[in-house]
């Protein structure tokens, strides 16, 4: 049992590593939103702003050195793979704004839940782009 364990692990180390960099991208970017949006009374879409810019920084660190494994350092290939993840995030970053935006400024819908939904499409599609365009082998 103790093996099968330790080969599904290796097996889907990448999905896994990606999930819980995924989840703690999630969160840094929902509790940065609540802060500047419940708490420090900053307007829906200048807090999504700051909570995507914050997110972006950290995924890109964290799928960089971790998920990705992408260890080059080279100036040319690292502003590569920062222009192409920040483009990447812009799409979708976008995405979310407009859901955002849609959602509880003209809808008048519950922010905070918007605010998860629209998280769990965001890490599907970015999951993808990632794996296609920013960190291919």
């Amino acid at each position: 049992m103790k093996d099968k364990i330790k080969t599904l692990l290796t097996k889907y180390k990448f999905i896994i590593l990606y999930g819980i960099f995924g989840v703690l991208t999630t969160v840094i970017n929902i509790a940065v939103y609540g802060i500047f949006y419940s708490v420090l009374d900053v307007s829906n879409v200048i807090s999504n702003i700051i909570a995507w810019v914050v997110s972006v920084l950290f995924a890109f660190i964290t799928n960089k050195l971790w998920v990705f494994e992408s260890k080059c350092f080279d100036i040319k290939i690292f502003i590569k793979e920062l222009g192409s993840f920040t483009v990447c995030r812009l799409a979708t970053g976008a995405l979310d704004l407009g859901i955002m935006f849609v959602g509880v400024d003209l809808l008048k819908g519950p922010a905070m839940i918007l605010k998860v939904a629209s998280n769990i499409i965001v890490i599907i599609l970015n999951y993808v782009m990632s794996k296609l365009f920013v960190f291919k082998k």
